[in-house]
């Protein structure tokens, strides 16, 4: 992928991802790497995926993607309804658990995460279609239910 050309790279959420990670990188590593290299962990292709077991226990690397990908939705949420959208990642040490996404009471993402330790996408195109998904759900949600939101 040309970076220069991708317009994928250029989305709000692609954005924020990057800052997450950025956020994550505390001795500079990344420094100077695209977005695209710092986000690269999170595609995995078919090839890929198939060269990680089907069992196995996440390490903290796997979890901080997970944690990225749920606090960008949040940021998210809260530039499009001026709310803040709190994220909760638990997860067992076998890679099971939930990822949950509040905005005042009201709970606007509940995803249930299984095999964590295979997180990631065949695609940052297919990561933006999941992320909007989820966006689109909780804006919904709280539309339906701003009273709730509010509190």
């Amino acid at each position: 992928m040309n970076t220069e050309t991708d317009p994928i790279l250029e989305t709000d959420f692609i954005r924020e991802m990057t800052r997450q990670m950025r956020a994550l990188d505390t001795y500079g590593a990344y420094n100077g790497w695209s977005p695209e290299k710092i986000l690269d962990p999170f595609v995995l292709t078919p090839e890929k995926r198939a060269q990680i077991p089907l069992i196995g226990d996440p390490d903290e690397t796997i979890i901080e993607r997970v944690k990225c990908f749920y606090n960008a939705i949040s940021v998210l949420i809260e530039k499009e309804c001026n709310l803040m959208a709190v994220p909760l990642v638990h997860l067992t040490h076998e890679g099971f658990g939930r990822a949950l996404i509040t905005v005042g009471k009201l709970v606007v993402v509940d995803k249930t995460l299984r095999d964590v330790h295979r997180f990631g996408f065949a695609s940052l195109s297919k990561m933006k279609d999941e992320a909007d998904k989820l966006l689109s759900v909780a804006l919904e949600r709280i539309g339906a239910y701003s009273e709730v939101a509010g509190l």
